[in-house]
């Protein structure tokens, strides 16, 4: 009488235990810009909170912000990435570029931009 076995043969387990590791190894990778865009959006709307914010001169919402991405540990926006535009308060918009290298001489490279308002009042509306 002929058995049939169900299951995985060891080839199998080999192949998906690899396609497991890679998208492991994406993740890793991919997971340090994304955290630091939380941070930046973070950090923008706590400038977006503060009192008072749309009558301050834009070096010091620059530099309010300079204070906030050290604390969160952004490093990847400069000061050229960071525009205050004058439209009725301010706005504030972040647009910069992570670039990491990924496997060999590939790189993985992810955009990103957000825009708050700033308003006289402060705090978000």
């Amino acid at each position: 009488m002929k058995r049939y076995h169900s299951g995985m043969t060891l080839i199998g387990f080999v192949f998906v235990l690899i396609i497991a590791a890679f998208f492991a190894f994406l993740i890793m990778r991919l997971f340090p810009a994304y955290s630091e865009y939380y941070g930046v959006v973070t950090a923008m709307k706590s400038i977006q909170a503060e009192p008072g914010v749309a009558s301050m001169p834009p070096a010091k919402i620059r530099d309010l912000l300079a204070r906030r991405f050290a604390i969160s540990y952004v490093k990847s926006v400069k000061q050229e990435n960071i525009q205050i535009d004058r439209k009725n308060g301010y706005n504030l918009t972040i647009k910069y570029e992570y670039r990491e290298p990924l496997v060999y001489n590939l790189d993985f490279v992810a955009k990103f931009e957000k825009t708050v308002d700033l308003t006289r009042q402060g705090g978000v509306d």
